[in-house]
């Protein structure tokens, strides 16, 4: 398949932050607990840049996409979503004041909600942040205290639906660290799963934040030898991203002005696994 073609500083933040004031502040946690910290970023779903129309590459839909780069797969009543990636060093020196988030979830490729789970490699100014959270879209991103995050860490993460919740799950591999979360998301269509690299949000407007220079992120089981990775389930396929067959799709991360800012690669020859380069801020 072709394709063309993305510790925690120490400053506390208190509970009533809002995120679009939280954007302008590094990163705290909670020394010894995983109580309700406000991230200071938050992840939203998919912002399609209008004009730009779908093209289909084998098999594969191609779509650009101002927030997102990597893959999806569309269907009805998904339950689980299941990812993995290698954390990526954030080049701070050549792009101070940037932002990269990298996480698996459901919903948000079309729709409104978005449950996921993930990692942020940020530049606050020109010092580099690392840190995991978790978020119920279009509820605030919540930091996880008990991850720390480093660069070259492989994580793991899930999202699943049983009954009337959703779980989110993130593991740090390397470090043996874990953390899950469950809770109801009202609207959830349950209507895609992803695998991203994303420019968060927001800025005291709602818009997107420039991109950090991640160079490459890895995703999936090829390359962090975390079974099972890059795959979901939904109501009739459970399996690898290809086994989607033509609901597989694939977003680039474009600028206004039509710049590629980051580029996934085809899919490995096993359907699970592929990789996101930066390209521009």
């Amino acid at each position: 398949m072709l394709s063309k073609r993305l510790r925690i500083s120490g400053i506390s933040f208190l509970l009533a932050v809002t995120p679009a004031l939280a954007q302008v502040s590094s990163v705290s946690v909670a020394a010894s607990n995983d109580a309700a910290v406000i991230a200071p970023r938050q992840h939203a779903p998919r912002k399609v840049i209008p004009g730009r129309p779908a093209r289909v590459i084998d098999n594969v839909t191609v779509t650009d996409s101002s927030n997102w780069s990597g893959y999806a797969v569309t269907g009805s009543s998904f339950t689980s979503a299941k990812g993995s990636w290698t954390v990526p060093t954030v080049n701070c020196t050549k792009t101070p004041n940037t932002y990269a988030a990298f996480w698996v979830g459901i919903d948000g490729w079309t729709s409104t909600t978005v449950e996921q789970t993930g990692t942020d490699s940020d530049c606050d100014g020109k010092t580099p942040s690392y840190y995991a959270w978790y978020e119920f879209y279009p509820n605030p991103s919540e930091l996880i205290s008990s991850i720390t995050v480093s660069p070259g860490n492989k994580m793991s993460a899930s999202v699943t639906y049983s009954g009337t919740e959703f779980t989110v799950t993130i593991t740090n591999e390397t470090t043996g660290k874990s953390f899950s979360k469950s809770g109801k998301v009202s609207g959830a269509k349950r209507s895609s799963a992803e695998w991203i690299a994303e420019a968060p949000c927001c800025t005291n407007s709602g818009g997107i934040l420039p991109l950090s220079d991640f160079g490459t992120v890895d995703f999936g089981q090829d390359y962090t030898d975390v079974t099972g990775t890059n795959d979901a389930t939904d109501s009739s396929v459970s399996g690898p991203i290809s086994d989607f067959g033509s609901d597989v799709n694939e977003s680039v991360m474009v600028s206004s002005s039509g710049a590629n800012e980051a580029v996934p690669s085809a899919l490995t020859s096993d359907g699970t696994s592929f990789t996101v380069t930066w390209d521009s801020e």
